[in-house]
C-alpha cells in the first residue's frame, strides 16, 4: 500500500518540513484549514495511533507545544486547534498516524470544513518563518 507520507519521508514527494528528528517530521498540511495548518508524523508507519505503543504516543504529542508555539508566532494565530482521526469513519483521509495543528484567528472564526489551496511558494516562505522560531 503506497502512503503519500511515506513517500514524503522518502523524498519522492516534495514536503513543506517545519521540524526533524530520528523519530518525527512536522511539516505544512498541502491543503490546510488555515494559514500554518501543520502536521506532526511519526517517521515509523502506523495507520492508527491505537497501532502504536503509548510511550510513541506520549513522544509524538509531545512536539505539539513546541512547534504549536512557532506557528503562533510566526503566523500571528491567537489560538490553535488540534485533530488526531483514526480510521475512515473518523474522517482520516491519510492512513499514517498525525496530529493536525491548526492555527485560530479571532477575526475569521472556528472552521473545521474548508479548505485553502495554497502555492508551492507560499508554503516554502511560511515554512522557512515557522523553522526559523522553532
Amino acid at each position: 500500500m503506497t502512503c503519500i507520507f511515506c513517500d514524503i519521508l522518502d523524498g519522492k514527494i516534495d514536503g513543506h518540513f517545519l521540524y526533524e528528528d530520528d523519530s518525527h517530521v512536522s511539516f505544512l498540511d498541502k491543503y490546510p484549514i488555515d494559514v500554518g495548518h501543520s502536521l506532526v508524523i511519526p517517521r515509523e508507519h502506523h495507520e492508527r495511533i491505537t497501532d502504536m505503543a503509548s510511550e510513541d504516543v506520549g513522544k509524538a504529542f509531545s512536539l505539539v507545544p513546541k512547534i504549536a508555539k512557532a506557528i503562533l508566532t510566526a503566523t500571528g494565530a491567537d489560538a490553535f486547534s488540534l485533530g488526531q482521526n483514526n480510521g475512515r469513519a473518523a474522517k482520516q483521509i491519510i492512513p499514517h498516524v498525525h496530529i493536525h495543528i491548526i492555527p485560530r484567528y479571532n477575526h475569521k472564526g472556528t472552521i473545521w470544513t474548508k479548505r485553502q489551496i495554497s502555492t508551492d511558494d507560499e508554503l516554502s516562505e511560511l515554512a522557512k518563518k515557522i523553522r526559523s522560531v522553532i
